[in-house]
């Protein structure tokens, strides 16, 4: 049985955002309406950055961009809430773990909880070895430090072995 805990307005979550298929643009600026509708209005977004795919092999670069919104959610309500965002922006899931898409969402960080079940890891388990996750997010919060490493994003950036691409969008 899953049981969420109660929270408040100013609980902090930081969501990455990621399109390569389509008018990536428009995907990223939907996604964020939707999260401001549903989640919670963004307080700090990052520059948009364009990356290589990670984990894969494919001809179109990624967009991704960092938000970190206040919600009165659950960290479950906010998955539940993510993944209607996603579907509903075409997001088509298949049986590769890594592959292009629409859209893409995941929670990074919700305040400093840890949580690690079957269906939500927080915060998200292979973000400290993603340096298109670490860029954008080193430039919203710096000093945040991740929960689990003890370590500031900061750190983590430069610590970071990933030698992917990462470069602010035009």
């Amino acid at each position: 049985m899953q049981v969420d805990f109660e929270f408040g307005m100013d609980t902090s979550v930081i969501l990455i955002l990621g399109s390569n298929l389509g008018d990536r643009f428009k995907y990223l600026q939907e996604a964020r309406l939707h999260i401001d509708e549903t989640i919670g209005s963004p307080i700090i977004i990052s520059s948009i950055y364009e990356t290589e795919p990670w984990g894969f092999t494919h001809e179109n670069l990624f967009l991704n961009q960092v938000i970190q919104v206040n919600t009165a959610l659950g960290p479950f309500e906010v998955l539940d809430k993510i993944q209607k965002i996603e579907t509903k922006l075409g997001r088509e899931r298949g049986n590769e773990r890594y592959t292009a898409r629409t859209i893409d969402i995941d929670i990074l960080f919700y305040d400093d909880l840890i949580i690690n079940t079957p269906k939500l890891t927080i915060p998200h388990i292979e973000m400290s070895g993603r340096r298109f996750v670490l860029e954008p997010l080193a430039e919203i919060v710096p000093m945040m430090v991740h929960p689990v490493y003890l370590k500031t994003v900061r750190e983590l950036l430069t610590e970071c072995e990933d030698r992917c691409k990462v470069r602010i969008a035009k």
